[in-house]
């Protein structure tokens, strides 16, 4: 806190650093969806989606609806665009993150999923490193992942599995015989045993659920998954990442994230070139990056 507090350039008369503050929750949403145009102006027709698509009940949320191409807003007076993204939260969690941060001396000027701040940063990304094939995102929680496949134009398609760490601990505790699931809980979590030969049979369930949503995508538009990215995962779980590229047979995306922060303006202190290769900070530099005013193109298919 101290260190956000010296970063400040101008003091508050209130007290509270005023702040773009990017959230995490378990109840995120982060969908991509295909609407009927015709029904936009149907006032109860979003709502439809969000209970049929989305299995959530709208009234107890807070949605904003993007346009995946470039993350503006969803324009429903012109309805030109089939594709959309619903992205949000509950609003009792909102209300409670806002309180969080209060109380820790943070005003937020700006409250932002950092699951959407992460996928614009990596579509900005691929852009600016010419990656022409899709890449898979995956931010695996405790207890679900939630899968993107972007390209450098923009989010193609997204699904949540109901598989996450959490999944991984009973074969943890089956495998090395321990005793209970916490024990084998805290074994996986720290950083005293190396997982790596067992990877394959901890992320067998996950990788069957992506290799059906990766499949679908697939098919519907003749596209082939190129490489894989996590962009939560800490270093000492670094080799989840690579045993689901190895499963998937992809390779493991390889970012400069420093020359890019240099394309779009931002110059990082020399200690800091190391820890910014880490792709959890993708999600904060997100919220700092001032993106180019175009839209990439696809590759046309031969």
């Amino acid at each position: 806190m101290a260190a956000l507090q010296a970063l400040q350039i101008k003091k508050s008369p209130t007290g509270y650093m005023h702040a773009a503050c990017g959230v995490y929750s378990p109840k995120r949403v982060v969908r991509r969806v295909t609407l009927e145009t015709k029904r936009l102006k149907e006032p109860p027709y979003l709502n439809e989606v969000a209970v049929q698509q989305l299995r959530i009940d709208p009234e107890q949320y807070t949605l904003a609806v993007l346009n995946p191409l470039d993350g503006a807003n969803y324009d429903i007076g012109k309805a030109a665009q089939k594709e959309a993204i619903f992205c949000g939260l509950p609003t009792d969690g909102i209300n409670e993150l806002q309180s969080r941060l209060l109380a820790l001396g943070i005003y937020p000027e700006h409250l932002e999923l950092s699951s959407v701040a992460s996928v614009g940063a990596v579509v900005d990304y691929l852009d600016f490193s010419k990656v022409k094939t899709p890449v898979l995102m995956l931010e695996i929680d405790a207890e679900a992942t939630h899968c993107f496949i972007v390209t450098a134009s923009g989010l193609e398609a997204s699904r949540p599995i109901l598989q996450g760490l959490d999944s991984m601990t009973p074969v943890v505790q089956q495998e090395l015989g321990l005793k209970d699931e916490e024990s084998a809980r805290k074994l996986f979590l720290s950083n005293a045993f190396d997982f790596t030969g067992m990877g394959p049979i901890l992320v067998r369930k996950l990788i069957k659920e992506l290799q059906s949503f990766i499949g679908f995508y697939e098919v519907q538009t003749g596209q082939s998954i190129g490489q894989v990215i996590c962009t939560l995962l800490p270093p000492k779980l670094g080799w989840i990442e690579a045993t689901i590229g190895s499963q998937l047979g992809v390779a493991v995306l390889k970012t400069d994230i420093p020359a890019w922060l240099q394309s779009r303006h931002i110059t990082l202190a020399d200690s800091l070139s190391g820890p910014a290769q880490d792709a959890r900070r993708f999600a904060l530099f997100g919220l700092m990056v001032q993106y180019a005013l175009h839209v990439a193109t696809p590759e046309k298919i031969q």
